[in-house]
This record gives C-alpha cells, sequence and structure tokens, in this order.
C-alpha cells in the first residue's frame, strides 16, 4: 500500500508537473498576496475604527469629568459639601474609567502603528513581487517562443514530426512506385510482358526469339541479293544473243566472192 501510494503520488506530482504553467503559477501567487494584503488593510482600519471609538468614550469621560468638578465647586460656594463630596466621588471613578480608556487607546495606537508599518511593507512585498512576476512571465514566453522555433527549424515538434513522417511515408510510396515502374520498363524490354495469354517468357525462350529474328532477316537479305544476281545475268546473256545476232546477219546477207564469180 505504501509503494502504490508513493507510486499514485509520483503520477499525480508528474501529471501536475505537465500541467502546470509557471506564468498560471505566479498570477495566483500574486492574488493571494493581493488577499493577504487587503486583509492586512482591513485589520488596521477595524484597529482605526476601535482607536477612534476610545476616542469618543475618552471625551464623553473627560467631559463627564469636567462637568462633576464645576457641580462640586458650585456646591461648595453653596455650602452643600455633602453635594461637592459626592461629585467629586463620580468624578474620580469616571477618571478611573478616563485611564483605562487611554490605556487602552494607548494598546490600540500601538497596534495601529504596527500593521500599519507592516501593511507598508507588505505592499511593497507585493509590488516587487508584481515587478519580479511580470518579468519572468516574459522571461519564459521569450523562452517558450524560442523553444517553439527551434523546435521547428528541427522538425522535433510534434506538429513537424508529424510533416516529417508524412513526408517520409510520400517519399517511400514515391520510391516504391518509381521501383515498380523501372521493373515493368524492364520486363517490357526484355519481352516477358509481351505474350498477350500473360505467360511470361523465360530468357531463354526471348533469346531464341531474338536470334531467330536475326536470322530471318538475313536469309531474307541472301534471298534478295541472289535475285538481284540472277536478274543482272539473265540480262547480259540476253544483251549477249542480241550482238551474236547482228554480227552473223551481214555475213549471210553479204555474197561471197566465189559465187560473184
Amino acid at each position: 500500500m505504501k509503494r502504490m501510494g508513493m507510486i499514485f503520488r509520483a503520477k499525480a506530482n508528474k501529471a501536475l508537473d505537465r500541467a502546470e504553467d509557471p506564468r498560471e503559477t505566479l498570477d495566483y501567487s500574486y492574488q493571494k498576496q493581493l488577499e493577504l494584503l487587503q486583509k492586512v488593510r482591513r485589520g488596521v482600519a477595524d484597529v482605526a475604527t476601535s482607536r477612534k471609538r476610545l476616542e469618543l468614550q475618552l471625551n464623553q469621560l473627560q467631559g463627564q469629568s469636567t462637568k462633576l468638578e464645576d457641580q462640586g465647586r458650585k456646591a461648595l460656594a453653596l455650602g452643600r459639601e455633602d453635594l461637592a463630596r459626592e461629585a467629586l466621588s463620580r468624578r474620580a471613578a469616571l477618571q478611573q474609567q478616563v485611564t483605562d480608556l487611554e490605556t487602552q487607546h494607548q494598546t490600540l495606537q500601538g497596534e495601529e502603528e504596527k500593521l500599519t508599518l507592516a501593511s507598508q511593507r507588505l505592499q511593497a512585498k507585493v509590488d516587487a513581487f508584481r515587478t519580479k512576476k511580470e518579468t519572468i512571465k516574459a522571461t519564459y514566453t521569450a523562452a517558450q517562443a524560442q523553444t517553439r522555433i527551434g523546435e521547428a527549424f528541427s522538425g522535433i515538434s510534434e506538429e513537424m514530426g508529424d510533416v516529417g513522417l508524412a513526408i517520409q511515408r510520400a517519399e517511400d510510396k514515391t520510391a516504391q512506385l518509381q521501383a515498380r515502374a523501372g521493373a515493368i520498363d524492364e520486363l517490357l524490354a526484355s519481352g516477358a510482358l509481351d505474350d498477350p495469354s500473360g505467360m511470361a517468357k523465360d530468357d531463354i525462350a526471348a533469346e531464341l526469339d531474338r536470334i531467330s529474328g536475326g536470322t530471318d532477316v538475313e536469309l531474307e537479305l541472301q534471298r534478295m541479293k541472289a535475285e538481284l544476281a540472277g536478274g543482272s545475268t539473265s540480262k547480259q546473256a540476253i544483251e549477249g544473243g542480241k550482238t551474236e545476232q547482228q554480227d552473223a546477219a551481214p555475213q549471210q546477207n553479204t555474197p561471197h566472192k566465189f559465187d560473184k564469180q
């Protein structure tokens, strides 16, 4: 169970790490700091409100104390010592309340000063964090863009990887078609695909057909040469016979000298 839990946490951590965007994390942290600063400011406002309420109470008690003191003087002036003593007693009780309120007022005033100083420090920290946050976000965005451009140029990004695979498949199919076309051309040149019945001839039959075809041509050439040679001989014989006849004819028509005598 411990191993399963550790594996599950490791898988979850890896999945969260892939899903995490530093810019979103920084914005969330800045938002939390703003909320904390707002709480501190509300605390300062609450303490200041309490201090102001104590000041109002102090003013009222001091006013009552002053009024009792005046009443005691008047009673004394009229010879009413008992009334004067009662007024002074009430004034003493009020004075104790004033002292307690002044102590609380000083405490609240000190807390207010501390909270105000903490608020100012937190405000400065939030402002510095905001500046740093924007700088980190800009740097991260620039690095991300540069990485994507580099991956695009190198062809290792997912999109360019798909394009590279498509190009590779197209090149493979093209090479396969070219090889098939070349093989068909070689088969046609060798005569293996000339049989109409689809029965391919072997290389021996193709060579015999080539030789026999050449022999037929040679025989036809010899026959034509013989015909041409025979025609020339007959013509010469005919022309030779005519010449002999012409030579014999004058000899027959010319009378012999012995006959004339």
